[in-house]
């Protein structure tokens, strides 16, 4: 207690069609049932959800988290119940009784959202891996990412008055070989031997070498897997018992691998002083809600967010503090990303909302990156300048680093050889706070 906490958990594997529905299911006592729940039972979420709520009347606390939702083909948040049926209150009430969290980033893709559906978002295009599990064949990306059903949740909240797409935000690697390959420069792979090298992996292609193509490998299109990820949890402390509350809660955040650190309010009753205050974590609690939490609107007022990160001390410095916002106007739902907070004194433009360039580079020789741009720790309270008191909302909170070589980068420079041309040279880890949603008056 106090140093290493653990649970009891186990993966719920079902996956029709290729159809990523994979749920990782963690109980919060000491207690589980004999045997776990599996796809053999019934490939059906909602069967599996009604076997939690069994296990809770006998006791059992717990709680599933759906994880990989890009390779879901548009099945992991799609707009109709498994069998096919209109989506009500009793599924979003039972969903998010069962599943309070999802996961935003994992070793097979990043699925906070899609170039394809975050057109204005430039950030968008991280980490993206397109292709049901197991497969080339492309998934679906409408009912596959995080954001869009954060979008299409408060639409139906707005028009029938209930949200199945409540989530928190979490991070996992979903490693296969007992490791957590989240560090881009010492990269492992997933699946044990079939990735275990840079020539399986297809990063360092040399004649000769058996690599990515002549196995299986192919099929899974590890050259598109991320170093990713870690899930952020604010408790009171090290044990199970307060970790699985904050879990509950939602008071989490996910990580592409470094461990970043980031803190998310908002609030009416902040004072200009707060993000520099020496008690800032304590009356920012007093004063509003933290991540995870509701905020009702209120005519007259804006709430004010208190946004702050701090680096990964083994990896680069932040380089923004982003504020991701979407709400319904007109019975549809929009989004738009902020820059909250810049590095290096810089400061936001007023129309587009967007930090100047830091300068911050990366030297391929060997994979060196700038340390004399960039924060080791930001923090800001922002105001939405666009905010309508009668729009129903959410915000979340995006910290980027400075840009650093990806995995098989790294892998091409220990083999000597130039990257490929088709894989990104760099990357900007990242971090995700859960959502603060606000209800209209």
């Amino acid at each position: 207690p106090g140093k290493f906490t653990t649970f009891i958990g186990f993966e719920y594997t079902s996956g029709p069609e290729s159809q990523n529905l994979h749920r990782n299911v963690i109980f919060g006592g000491s207690r589980a049932p004999d045997i776990p729940f599996s796809r053999i039972d019934s490939q059906n979420p909602e069967d599996l959800w009604a076997w939690l709520d069994a296990a809770r009347a006998d006791g059992m606390e717990a709680l599933a988290i759906p994880h990989n939702s890009n390779g879901s083909n548009g099945q992991m948040f799609r707009l109709l119940t498994f069998d096919g049926a209109p989506l009500d209150a009793t599924y979003a009430e039972t969903r998010m009784r069962n599943e309070p969290l999802v996961e935003v980033t994992q070793v097979k893709g990043t699925s906070e959202t899609h170039p394809l559906l975050s057109p204005n978002d430039e950030w968008a295009d991280f980490e993206i891996h397109p292709y049901r599990v197991a497969t080339s064949v492309p998934s679906d990306i409408e009912g596959s990412y995080v954001r869009e059903a954060y979008r299409n949740g408060i639409e139906l909240e707005d028009r029938y008055g209930f949200n199945p797409f409540r989530f928190g935000l979490v991070g996992a690697s979903d490693s296969h070989n007992g490791g957590g390959p989240v560090e881009e420069s010492s990269y492992f792979g997933k699946v044990g031997v079939a990735d275990g090298s840079a020539h399986m992996r297809g990063s360092a292609r040399q004649e000769g070498v058996r690599q990515s193509g002549d196995s299986f490998t192919s099929a899974l299109r590890v050259d598109l897997y991320g170093a990713s990820g870690l899930t952020g949890v604010w408790a009171g402390e090290n044990t199970r018992q307060s970790l699985y509350r904050a879990l509950r809660r939602k008071e989490t955040f996910a990580t592409s691998g470094p461990r970043i650190r980031v803190r998310f309010f908002a609030g009416y009753e902040y004072d200009e002083g707060l993000a520099a205050a020496a008690d800032m974590i304590e009356r920012a609690y007093a004063g509003g809600v933290t991540m995870g939490g509701e905020l009702v609107a209120q005519s007259g007022a804006a709430p004010r967010f208190l946004v702050w990160a701090s680096r990964d001390p083994h990896s680069a410095p932040l380089q923004r503090l982003q504020i991701i916002k979407g709400w319904v106007e007109g019975g549809v739902s929009h989004e738009r990303v902020y820059d909250v907070i810049c590095s290096d004194g810089l400061e936001p433009d007023s129309t587009d909302h967007r930090c100047p360039d830091n300068g911050a580079t990366v030297d391929f020789d060997d994979c060196s990156y700038s340390e004399e741009v960039g924060a080791s720790e930001l923090a800001a309270l922002w105001e939405d300048p666009d905010f309508d008191h009668r729009e129903r909302s959410f915000y979340y909170l995006r910290a980027l680093e400075n840009p650093t070589c990806r995995w098989s980068t790294w892998d091409a420079l220990r083999a000597g050889l130039e990257p490929r041309e088709d894989l990104p040279r760099t990357l900007q880890e990242r971090a995700y706070s859960s959502p603060i949603w606000l209800q209209p008056e």
